[in-house]
Parts: C-alpha cells; structure tokens; sequence
C-alpha cells in the first residue's frame, strides 16, 4: 500500500498531466506553478510555436479591433477555467494580477541579470497570458536551480543603447533607438536582451509573435 507522500505525489502529476493536456489543446501551455498548502496558482503561457497562427486565426484578430491577444487570452483562458473548475486571473485589465510576483515565486522562474523575469524553457522570452487558481488542489512541486550561466551572461551587453544595465531601465534611450531605425532587428525579430539569453534561442517562438510585442511596446 501506498504511504501518504506517494499518494499525493501521484495525485499531484495526475492533475498536473490533464492541466497541461486541456491548456495544450488550446495552444497554452503551465510555466510554472505557486503550491501552497491549500491550493495551487498555475501560470499560463502560449504553446510555442503553434500559440501565434491560433491568434492569428482566431476571431479577435479578424475583427481588427483593439487588444486581440489580450480578448483572445480572456475568452480562452475562460473557457479553460470552466473545464477545469478553477479561477482565472489575468496579467491585463482594470485589476491585473501580481503576474511578476507570482512568476518569482513559482518552481520556474528567477530574476536575470537584467532584472527582468527569466523562465526555465523560455529564457527571457516568457510571456505569461494568465493563471488558473486551484483552491482545492496543491500540486506538489520542487523548484528548478536558475539555468542562468554563471560567468557569461550575453544579456547585459546586447542591448544597442546600453538600457537595461543595472536596476533601472532607460526607456527613452530605447524607445528612441527604436523609432530612430524602424527597421532594425530589435523590432523585426524581437528584443535583442531577450533573445540573446541561451535558453531564449531554444525557444520555438515565431518572429512574427515578438515584432507583434515590440510593435505594442513603443505605441
């Protein structure tokens, strides 16, 4: 017969594998989960790389109206909560969640050397699109050692205009590179800080998916 430990233990991956099946079907994916002793915060990403031709495709896009990925995010995420009889929360809106506190507290994600967030299997390209809140349910999890190379750290020297070195960002130096150069690659491919980050270049996100965000950041 099984101890107490074991048993949790296999109940935790059993709700952890139809989670992660019910999210993949609709081109999300778990980056990381929050276990406290009376429930779970399950942290949301897109699927890569099938995530951006489902935006793409999807009735949000078409409408041309403001905000497609995030209405898309909403009325999946949604859905998804419906299925599986938990909470949602959301990164945007009137009342965004903790995304980032929440992030950094979770099995998979760290500070970088850049200060922004950095994620197990995206590097500096996670990009949360929301949670689901299990009150019922403590997945057990164990967290992940920061994959962040000690000695080589790639990200605190690709930046063109030098800002996001130290603990502030200087936004306008950036914001100005930018709009200087539309055709640069921090805005046709994505943020070179991000992808310099070796576990970024493993990540299978679509070009098109991060000139999308750059394109929104300098509005």
């Amino acid at each position: 017969m099984l101890d107490l430990v074991t048993d949790f233990a296999i109940f935790s991956e059993m709700i952890y594998d139809e989670l992660l099946a019910v999210t993949e079907a609709q081109h999300l994916t778990i980056f990381g989960i929050l276990a406290g002793s009376t429930g779970s915060i399950i942290l949301l990403a897109p699927h890569e790389p099938s995530y951006w031709p489902a935006i793409c495709y999807n009735p949000e896009w078409q409408d041309r109206m403001p905000d497609p990925v995030d209405r898309w995010s909403h009325r999946i995420i949604e859905r998804v909560a419906q299925v599986t009889g938990s909470k949602p929360h959301f990164p945007f809106g009137a009342q965004p969640a903790p995304f980032l506190k929440w992030a950094l507290a979770s099995d998979r994600a760290w500070q970088s050397p850049v200060v922004m967030a950095e994620q197990a299997e995206a590097g500096l390209l996670v990009f949360y699109r929301g949670a689901l809140e299990l009150p019922d349910y403590s997945i057990q999890v164990s967290r992940r050692e920061s994959p962040c190379p000690s000695r080589t750290k790639p990200c605190m020297t690709a930046c063109p205009v030098g800002a996001l070195i130290g603990s502030d960002y200087n936004l306008d130096a950036y914001w100005g590179y930018m709009r200087a150069d539309p055709d640069q690659r921090c805005l046709s491919t994505g943020c070179l800080v991000r992808r310099s980050c070796p576990i970024s270049s493993l990540h299978p996100r679509i070009a098109e998916h991060s000139a999308y965000h750059m394109q929104q950041f300098i509005k």
